[in-house]
């Protein structure tokens, strides 16, 4: 079952600032792609729109937690994206993807070790954010082509 959490005035704009701030540094980038099989204890989670044309998945990091360490890489057909985490036990890792506009497209909560999937990606640049206990641990930029 899919957890919403509401995000504070605050939070919203630091997103929508965080996402207008770089958006104009990452359109157009590409970085490296990392593709892996299908891990264990995984769980399920949706985007919007479905498309077959989707030829490859590419993650950019710019901020990268020392303390846990957090996973976005795409399956070995390039058609849907894995998160996972490992750090401290008692910790709840969420991902926040955002569109190009700042829109929250989708969210996925995880414990520690576990992984989940995002399946039904449509084509685009997105900005995501991890964080666990209200503090942003890892951000960066995805491209689905």
């Amino acid at each position: 079952m899919k957890k919403t959490v509401p995000l504070n005035k605050t939070t919203r704009w630091l997103f929508l600032f965080t996402g207008l701030a770089i958006a104009g540094l990452l359109l157009g980038s590409s970085g490296p792609t990392r593709a892996a099989g299908l891990p264990p204890g995984m769980h399920s989670s949706s985007m919007d729109a479905c498309h077959d044309t989707i030829h490859s998945i590419q993650v950019n990091k710019f901020q990268s937690s020392k303390k846990n360490k957090i996973r976005l890489y795409p399956d070995a057909r390039q058609q849907a994206l894995f998160f996972s985490a490992n750090g401290d036990d008692k910790k709840v890792y969420q991902l926040y993807l955002f569109d190009m506009d700042g829109r929250l497209i989708n969210q996925a909560s995880i414990r520690n070790r576990e992984t989940t999937v995002l399946t039904n990606m449509s084509e685009g640049n997105y900005l995501f954010e991890v964080f666990t206990d209200d503090e942003r641990i890892e951000n960066g930029h995805l491209v689905v082509r």
